[in-house]
């Protein structure tokens, strides 16, 4: 079509035809070798804790990313990150008019002390030219997941067994908080299951944005979750780093007990490995909050409010709830959440304690929950009848 239009054009005009020879801006494009440089320099900034070294990567006059890459190498610091490494992989997306792009890294970071394994995930980082080189301007976002310590300063608190690290404007505070809780609920745990030894890591990001920037969701997934237990790096392997992530807009509005509940029952997802575990939600989940709720002194109403609210609307449920009612975007979730907590309460009725945690440790090693119950004698329908005997009694 070009040559034709230009054909009837020259056709068609007394005017001689003369080529545009104007020289032409090239488009800018990435400088993948020298990001890659960069990208080292600024792996050995964190890996020495320099501030100064690492704020020294943003662009001259750029404040913001001075001080973010500046925090970035605190927390390195104080978070004793080890096995650290940077690796340029590829750009993502078009590079911008002013030269700027944004590209993937395959990072990899452990904790000292607490990781078996390092992290590894893919992560952002943004580029633009600075004079002769290239400068970072900023690190994580997007739809990879962001590692809390790469995306603002952070508090650090620790004890041999814990560490907990905290962001946003009342980090320090939130820090020595959730470290008392965590040390409050390791003894829950252990009063049920006594043979975990605990390594607990606690992540409690700025805001319910930066949760899902942290755990690589789209955005408003956990706005309405209080905590998660996930592997750091988004793969739930045997062995890989696992940790409490906590929302500190919802368990920021709990009461006291309220709280310590939700951070017992995340710690009891962490001592029975619940990332890699793959027994029934109900059971994975109920099984947690009977832990988290063993010892509380709370009456049922209370902490069965919802379930029996849900009973008195639409009846004694048919069947336990099932992996639908625990989706994140599920409409009553904390009703189902009580739901199975009583299930677990009915078994513990049947087998006893122990029972109950040989029920729960048999599903977690894969075999179906029928075989689980059946290890103690127990078969699904008698716990289902069991259970909507008991609601049927609460919702009276």
């Amino acid at each position: 079509m070009a040559l034709v239009a230009l054909a009837v054009w020259r056709v068609g005009s007394d005017e001689p035809y003369r080529a545009d020879l104007s020289p032409r801006t090239a488009a800018p494009t990435a400088r993948a070798g020298a990001a890659a440089s960069v990208t080292q320099e600024l792996v050995r900034a964190l890996a020495a804790g320099d501030a100064d070294a690492a704020a020294d990567l943003a662009p001259a006059g750029d404040d913001r990313a001075r001080a973010l890459l500046g925090a970035v190498a605190h927390n390195a610091r104080d978070l004793r990150l080890t096995d650290l490494s940077a690796r340029y992989v590829d750009e993502v997306g078009a590079v911008s008019s002013d030269g700027s792009w944004t590209a993937a890294l395959d990072l990899t970071w452990a904790l000292d002390g607490f990781d078996q394994q390092p992290a590894r995930a893919e992560v952002l980082a943004h580029f633009a030219p600075d004079g002769q080189g290239v400068a970072v301007t900023d690190l994580g976002g997007g739809d990879r997941i962001s590692p809390t310590w790469l995306r603002g300063r952070l508090a650090v608190r620790r004890t041999p067994d814990v560490l907990v690290m905290a962001g946003g404007d009342q980090a320090s505070r939130e820090a020595r908080g959730y470290l008392q809780r965590v040390r409050r609920a390791i003894p829950v745990v252990r009063r049920v299951l006594p043979g975990w030894r605990p390594a607990v890591v606690v992540e409690v990001p700025a805001s319910p944005l930066e949760l899902d920037h942290a755990l690589g969701v789209a955005e408003g997934t956990y706005t309405d979750i209080a905590a998660v237990t996930a592997a750091a790096d988004g793969d739930p392997r045997a062995g890989g780093p696992v940790r409490v992530f906590v929302n500190p807009v919802v368990t920021g509005r709990l009461r006291g007990a309220g709280a310590q509940v939700v951070i017992s029952h995340e710690l009891t997802h962490v001592a029975t490995d619940a990332t890699t575990a793959a027994p029934d939600p109900w059971l994975q989940e109920g099984f947690a909050d009977y832990v988290a709720l063993r010892d509380v002194d709370l009456p049922v109403t209370t902490t069965a409010g919802r379930a029996i609210a849900s009973v008195r609307r639409d009846g004694v449920p048919d069947g336990l709830p099932g992996p639908a009612d625990f989706d994140t975007s599920a409409t009553d979730l904390e009703a189902a959440y009580e739901l199975a907590w009583l299930a677990c309460v009915e078994i513990a009725a049947e087998a006893g304690e122990r029972g109950l945690v040989r029920v729960y440790r048999a599903a977690a090693g894969g075999a179906s929950t029928t075989q689980a119950l059946g290890t103690v004698g127990l078969t699904r329908a008698e716990v289902l009848r069991g259970w909507q005997e008991s609601l049927s009694r609460l919702a009276s």
